[in-house]
């Protein structure tokens, strides 16, 4: 798990996904970043395999998961999930990609797709 009390902070020499950035993965209300490399990974895996990957959200604190109405026991709030936005792309182009990649929780939205490494579960928002 890294954890940082801003994006900021992050070393460049310690970040090694060069498709994603500390600041698009950290949280939008207070900038802290806690994020599993094995979430990383996965997003990495997926973005070399498939198409390019725009993040919604991340990590999100307590008081911004709050304020978006995440589920109080979120995986957002370990570090753990990534929406990805669907933005022009087939919902179930991009599930196919993010089960391919490893993703074991899948969301299903209407503007993007939920994806985490918590337990298998798929659901539909």
């Amino acid at each position: 798990m890294l954890s940082f009390s801003h994006w900021q902070h992050v070393v460049p020499t310690q970040w090694h996904w060069p498709y994603f950035q500390p600041r698009e993965l950290a949280c939008s209300h207070c900038g802290r970043l806690e994020i599993d490399e094995r979430l990383l990974d996965t997003l990495e895996w997926q973005r070399r395999n498939g198409q390019p990957i725009v993040i919604n959200s991340a990590y999100r604190c307590g008081v911004w998961n709050a304020m978006v109405g995440g589920a109080p026991l979120s995986q957002h709030k370990r570090g753990r999930a990534a929406d990805q936005a669907l933005r022009g792309r087939a919902r179930s182009d991009v599930e196919t990609q993010a089960r391919g990649a490893g993703f074991t929780g899948i969301g299903r939205y209407k503007t993007f797709l939920h994806t985490d490494i918590g337990p298998r579960r798929i659901w539909n928002g």
